[in-house]
């Protein structure tokens, strides 16, 4: 026997699920930027991370790929949906980049960061677009989305300033955590006002 999901259910489930992970992004990213902002803050563009730095630089867009993938597990997608897929393969791309660009200079790390930062805010306004159809209260999504796409140019053109470091990073990362409070609290106040 097949169960039918009635399409607001479905919508209910996904827009609870991403309330969940939402917050969970947002406690992660908190904790990366306080732990920038503690060890490697110092650092700019022409030194080589430290141990510690170069952990948060490849662990981060490696959180990325498996928050996208819990995401993807939660919409009940699977594999069929392309963008998601692109999405972490750009995320394995990135961090491969990462752990390459560490054992070079924060410079390095910046542009790698900056063109992900880009290609990544890209595909969440089209996540955000689409969505926003079957679930709604997306634009923080969107303009989180289009601020990072803006933010990944200018991450790529300061790699090569030499006063550039890790701290613009942590201001993009804490940025982005408030966007997506921004959509919890959102998503949650569509999710009560859609119960009465």
């Amino acid at each position: 026997m097949t169960q039918t999901i009635e399409p607001s259910t479905t919508a209910t489930t996904t827009a609870s699920g991403l309330r969940s992970l939402y917050l969970i992004r947002v406690i992660f990213s908190l904790i990366w930027v306080a732990l920038v902002f503690t060890t490697s803050v110092t650092l700019v563009s022409t030194d080589r991370p430290t141990a510690i730095a170069a952990v948060l630089l490849i662990v981060y867009p490696l959180w990325d790929v498996v928050a996208t993938l819990l995401e993807r597990r939660m919409a009940g997608t699977g594999s069929t949906n392309h963008v998601s897929t692109i999405n972490v393969a750009l995320g394995l791309v990135t961090t491969i980049g990462m752990i390459i660009a560490v054992f070079s200079t924060i410079g390095t790390a910046l542009l790698v960061f900056g063109i992900w930062a880009l290609l990544s805010g890209a595909i969440q306004l089209v996540v955000a677009i689409r969505r926003r159809r079957t679930i709604g209260a997306q634009w923080p999504m969107i303009i989180s989305g289009g601020l990072s796409v803006l933010a990944g140019l200018n991450f790529a053109a300061m790699s090569a300033s030499a006063t550039s470091g890790l701290s613009t990073v942590a201001e993009y990362s804490a940025f982005g955590a408030f966007w997506f409070l921004v959509s919890v609290i959102v998503l949650s106040i569509r999710s009560r006002r859609a119960k009465r």
